[in-house]
């Protein structure tokens, strides 16, 4: 899927080309600065310059989320044994409405758009995350737990700060890069309160293209890359 015809080449260098509108890429997350991806959701691309890679995550996609050994949802378990018990991988699919993810090359934060049934806009989601790393079949991030609501009346609110201290006590984060994280919040913010992009760009307007089919999950969507670039 991601790697059939996605990408036009890629370079002796090892970054990836610029992917096409209507491509089908895979967004994913690894566990704890390691090899191991715990989040992939296939998802099509809707830009990709030097600005911005933004991407839509349609109702229905198959995806990959963790959950305890058990079978135990993450966020059904407890905050206090949430990050200290073993943990596998489930296979799902979104459900609700889409989501319209936004990155800038560098940042260590995406911009998620949420809609109510109805395309009624419901608010921007800043997660703050590792810069996202470019590879021929999509772009590979970790998440940083803490993330930042934003409404439309341009009002704000951090998220998951309980989740953000946890993962420190219980040893996912280190206080430096913690320090690094919540730095990157208050530039997330800085953005906000001067109301640049993208939350000026009018994203919200935003709708896809009805052709476009539902990404299908490969059989080896834990590959690891060969090559990666920023």
């Amino acid at each position: 899927m991601a790697d059939g015809g996605a990408v036009r080449r890629v370079e002796a260098d090892g970054s990836t080309a610029r992917w096409a509108p209507g491509s089908q890429i895979l967004w994913r997350y690894r566990e704890n600065a390691g090899e191991h991806v715990h989040i992939c959701r296939p998802v099509t691309v809707v830009r990709d310059d030097d600005e911005l890679l933004a991407v839509w995550l349609a109702p229905g996609t198959e995806c990959v989320k963790p959950v305890l050994t058990d079978g135990t949802p993450v966020h059904g378990e407890p905050l206090e044994s949430r990050y200290t018990k073993p943990r596998t991988v489930q296979h799902g699919r979104w459900f609700g409405t889409g989501v319209l993810k936004l990155a800038r090359p560098g940042d260590p934060w995406s911009v998620w758009l949420f809609w109510e049934p109805g395309w009624r806009f419901k608010n921007w989601y800043v997660n703050l995350e590792a810069p996202l790393a470019r590879w021929k079949g999509g772009v590979d991030s970790e998440d940083h737990f803490l993330d930042i609501s934003v409404h439309p009346d341009r009002t704000w609110r951090w998220l998951d700060e309980d989740e953000f201290a946890m993962a420190q006590r219980a040893g996912l984060m280190d206080a430096q890069l913690a320090a690094r994280v919540r730095e990157a919040g208050w530039s997330a913010v800085d953005a906000v309160r001067a109301w640049g992009a993208p939350f000026s760009d009018g994203w919200q307007h935003w709708r896809p293209d009805p052709s476009w089919p539902v990404p299908a999950l490969p059989d080896d969507w834990d590959r690891t890359p060969a090559h990666v670039s920023s």
